[in-house]
């Protein structure tokens, strides 16, 4: 009987990382970091913005693959996505804020403690993009 519930468990998580529901309340939010970092759990990076700095981020986002716009807009000044791991659709959110005359950019994983580099990379593919 505790096989069946262990083996119940293993495929419920799954299933439950699919399908969970976000709160923009929790992950759109306003980048309170200054300087640029890597963390466990993600990464911040914080770039001199030009005229159309934020559509090109916006774009460059929009054709990643298993991304998709979360809340906000370029008109708000503050974008998050959802960028969802190709083999167990875990999300990862991204948010591209206007803030002053820089532009903030904050990606994290919602589940787990490592994302193993794979959202500081994202940022540096997107700052890559402007050049």
């Amino acid at each position: 009987m505790f096989f069946y519930i262990l083996i119940g468990l293993v495929l419920a998580f799954p299933a439950y990382v699919r399908v969970a529901p976000s709160d923009p309340n929790r992950w759109h939010v306003a980048i309170a970091a200054e300087t640029e970092s890597n963390l466990a759990d993600g990464a911040v990076r914080i770039i001199t913005s030009g005229p159309e700095t934020l559509t090109i981020l916006n774009k460059n986002m929009l054709n990643r693959p298993r991304t998709k716009v979360f809340a906000g807009s370029i008109e708000q000044g503050r974008i998050t996505y959802i960028t969802r791991t190709k083999l167990m659709g875990y999300p990862d959110y991204t948010t591209i804020e206007q803030s002053g005359e820089n532009i903030k950019l904050f990606a994290r994983l919602r589940f787990g403690k490592s994302d193993l580099g794979v959202n500081a990379a994202r940022l540096e593919q997107l700052k890559g993009a402007l050049e």
